[in-house]
């Protein structure tokens, strides 16, 4: 078998699938806000899109980690796929009925998208050289770019479906989601032959085929790997959340919230190829500290520059999102032996996700307490276990005696 064939022929698919979740997710949450409104006919609700898909994709990632590791990748990823289907459909039931009880677990369910689009970055390391993990990692959460910025543009025409079909107004933006999400469960399952989890695991040779269960606690370097991606989210969230809001109390409108928001959007994406390069070659410590160095600027800037400015600390806070995300999820992927590699990935999104939800929710009674600074400022004691979580992912292990070199025991970059 030509691996590295194989190795392309995933990255090619992860890549498309992850390009259709991130334009799914995009039209979700383009108009999330306002169909919950819609439904609620409370706006101090609208916010409950957003952390319901958070808490149903943090939710839903150890349960799917867990198919992976006993079914491969390319079940739990068309799995995950499916269940999003479910949520989008969900939605545009409770969207024509106008039913907030229909509505929320909707987006609870349509988590499942935000779940296998993580899950898909450590796919995509499954098979990739030790040297190469953060180049391949980098590639498919580059890939959510596009649909990121795809998916929002489409809002118009779903809607106009919508109402050509006697949709209510924003129900038909989730016909585009499911569609989206129908194209990509048909990818997932037709292309990831050979699954590159069982195809990596057939190439170590094991006595037990068993999986074995996960002790995190006896995995310190894995678990600082962890803290180190929950607290780079935690950052991003918290800020991030409230921006619109600290912006429309100075008077901006939307034009310059959504320029915000674009600008941090672009940081969190854009150049994340160029950190995964940078992990491998100079070192996921040294690039995840240089995010944090960036967050830290986000929040230094957030408290100097007058509102007009604020796509510069947005731009910064997405960089700094971007290179710790993919440095520690680089760590992570390489932090235990393969048969334990899909329950610590679960886990390290399923922190992700409760790091981001728990953000958020923190996040308006801190700026209703101290204000937009004071939020800002709140950030720098995560930032700072970030930093630690960093050198204690990549210390290196007590070793008593040379171990035998083998595929299950690579050194963490």
């Amino acid at each position: 078998m030509d691996l590295r064939a194989v190795q392309r022929r995933t990255l090619t698919v992860l890549s498309a699938g992850q390009a259709l979740g991130g334009l799914s997710n995009g039209v979700a949450l383009g108009v999330g806000s306002l169909l919950v409104e819609q439904v609620t006919g409370d706006p101090a609700l609208a916010g409950l899109a957003a952390t319901m898909l958070t808490l149903g994709g943090a939710l839903l990632a150890v349960p799917l980690a867990r198919l992976a590791a006993r079914r491969g990748r390319r079940i739990s990823l068309t799995s995950g796929a499916l269940i999003a289907l479910v949520g989008a459909l969900t939605l545009a039931l409770g969207g024509s009925l106008g039913s907030a009880w229909i509505v929320l677990p909707g987006f609870l369910i349509l988590g499942a998208s935000t779940a296998i689009n993580l899950q898909s970055r450590f796919a995509a390391t499954d098979l990739s050289l030790p040297e190469r993990r953060g180049r391949d990692l980098s590639l498919v959460v580059w890939m959510t770019t596009i649909g990121v910025i795809v998916g929002p543009n489409l809002i118009p025409a779903g809607d106009a479906l919508g109402t050509a079909l006697g949709l209510p107004h924003l129900v038909g933006a989730y016909l585009i989601s499911a569609a989206a999400l129908v194209l990509a469960a048909l990818l997932l399952w037709l292309g990831l032959r050979p699954d590159p989890l069982l195809t990596a695991r057939g190439l170590v040779a094991a006595t037990d085929r068993a999986v074995p269960r996960l002790r995190l606690l006896r995995h310190p370097r894995a678990l600082a790997a962890v803290v180190t991606i929950a607290c780079g989210q935690a950052v991003m969230v918290g800020v991030m959340a409230l921006t619109p809001v600290h912006l429309g109390h100075h008077g901006h409108g939307l034009t310059m919230i959504g320029l915000t928001m674009s600008a941090h959007t672009a940081g969190m994406y854009a150049l994340s190829p160029v950190f995964g390069w940078l992990t491998d070659r100079i070192g996921a410590r040294t690039v995840a500290i240089g995010g944090a160095a960036l967050l830290t600027a986000a929040v230094l800037t957030g408290l100097s520059l007058d509102s007009h400015l604020a796509p510069i600390p947005l731009a910064l806070l997405g960089l700094g999102w971007s290179a710790t995300t993919v440095a520690g999820s680089t760590l992570v992927a390489g932090a235990v032996a393969a048969e334990l590699r899909p329950a610590l990935q679960g886990r390290s999104d399923l922190a992700m996700g409760l790091a981001g939800a728990s953000a958020g929710a923190l996040a308006g009674p801190v700026l209703g307490l101290v204000g937009y600074a004071g939020l800002n400022a709140a950030m720098l004691p995560v930032i700072a276990a970030l930093v630690v979580a960093a050198v204690l992912a990549t210390r290196a292990p007590v070793v008593l005696s040379a171990p035998p070199a083998s595929a299950s025991q690579e050194q963490v970059p």
